[in-house]
């Protein structure tokens, strides 16, 4: 499979690959799913049993049963290709989603375990869309600067597809019960998955040759070699990025502000990192990705560290703005060099290690913020996770790096874009 030749790669050359915005478009639909699902379900749980208790119960168990078990979900990508793997997990996940509908529809009625139970089965079997698309995008785009460009443009519409998500619950709930939240999630990603695993670069993306890579001598850990350094660092950014959401509410609530001044700071936060990620993309590096992937770790944790002394809510709105900006660009470069260093049996998986680290941080950061906002000023805490995220740069810079065949990843650098290109899996 062949992609359209340029001199120098931009976005709308990404989207000029043959397949590439069929394709793109019906997994961006599914993914839409993944920013109306976690709301609908609390909301709808909160109004079923009328505890914040057993909703903060639940989404715990979606939300660990979802991010834990994301690699071994992609395993079964690489290992039986996306049309028979992804197939069975939509169907399933769907006919969960509708059976937590009907326990939920009626206030009073759900059983707080039946509830947990459903939620956290739910929870194992959602789909990999992300990690799906970037490995085809990876085979689309096999031009390491229209591969960038590529992850940069998913990245950007991802942070999009988690803003607009909870302004579609919001609708949803002005007119009919949050449970149907639910539904418009289930069908989305029923309908999203159907057009994605249709489109001719998934049915032709097989599944990764197991036999092969065991004669090779590469089991699962060889296969996986040289992802430490961005799963490191997007677990600095994922933890973060959940210590601040904590935080930018404490901060507003401690001067006497309201939750619409943590909507428009954590609308910048998004708003930086939109902006820094089409930049990311536009840019021809000439610095090593590794290299690079640790100045965007340290770049984000100096922008915290200046956060701490933000005075009021208008400076901690445009402290959040720069840290946006090495937000999506660290995602980005961490999933170029976890898909460069894994073997191409492995690629899903790798992806989906990032986007677990990045889960994984954000729920840790939550935590942790929430034990130290009452114990500490908040300046001090937004001192304290951008130290976290600045040892995080140090560990990526520290962290050798290695492709599938154990050279230093040839993402390491773009250099100049010259002619050619032929035909990626998030």
């Amino acid at each position: 499979m062949s992609s359209t030749s340029v001199v120098r790669p931009s976005y709308a050359a990404v989207l000029r690959i043959p397949y590439a915005r069929r394709t793109f478009a019906a997994a961006l639909l599914g993914r839409l799913s993944y920013g109306i699902v976690p709301l609908a379900v609390m909301l709808a749980v909160t109004r079923a049993t009328g505890s914040y208790a057993v909703a903060g119960f639940v989404m715990a168990l979606f939300s660990g049963t979802s991010v834990f078990l994301s690699p071994a979900r992609a395993a079964l990508i690489d290992r039986f290709g996306p049309r028979r793997a992804l197939v069975p997990m939509v169907a399933a996940y769907t006919a969960l989603l509708g059976l937590l509908t009907v326990i939920v529809w009626r206030p009073g009625v759900a059983s707080p375990l039946a509830l947990g139970a459903v939620t956290a089965a739910a929870g194992a079997c959602t789909p990999p869309l992300g990690p799906t698309m970037r490995a085809v995008f990876a085979r689309l785009a096999p031009d390491k600067a229209l591969l960038q460009r590529a992850y940069s443009l998913d990245a950007v519409a991802e942070e999009l597809l988690f803003v607009s998500g909870p302004l579609l619950v919001g609708v949803i709930v002005g007119f009919a019960p949050p449970a149907l939240g639910i539904v418009v999630g289930a069908v989305l990603i029923a309908a999203g998955t159907a057009g994605f695993v249709a489109s001719p670069p998934v049915r032709d993306l097989t599944p990764g040759d197991a036999k092969a890579a065991r004669a090779r001598g590469k089991g699962r850990r060889r296969a996986l070699r040289g992802i430490g350094r961005p799963v490191i660092a997007a677990a600095g950014v994922g933890l973060a990025l959940g210590a601040v959401e904590l935080l930018v509410v404490a901060f507003a609530e401690g001067r006497g502000h309201g939750s619409e001044s943590v909507a428009w700071v954590l609308a910048a936060l998004s708003a930086g990192s939109a902006v820094g990620g089409l930049a990311n993309g536009a840019v021809v590096w000439r610095i090593a990705a590794g290299q690079r992937l640790a100045l965007l770790a340290a770049g984000l944790g100096l922008a915290l560290l200046g956060a701490g002394l933000a005075p009021g809510i208008g400076t901690l709105a445009t402290a959040m703005a720069v840290a946006g900006l090495f937000v999506a660009p660290a995602i980005t470069t961490a999933y170029l060099i976890a898909d460069e260093a894994a073997a191409p049996e492995a690629r899903v998986q790798a992806g989906a290690w990032v986007n677990t680290a990045v889960n994984a941080g954000g729920t840790a950061g939550t935590a942790v913020a929430g034990a130290l906002v009452g114990r500490l000023p908040t300046g001090w805490c937004f001192a304290a996770t951008g130290a976290v995220t600045l040892l995080a740069a140090v560990a990526v810079a520290v962290t050798r790096g290695a492709t599938r065949d154990g050279r230093a990843p040839e993402v390491e650098d773009m250099g100049e874009v010259g002619d050619g290109g032929a035909v990626r899996a998030a």
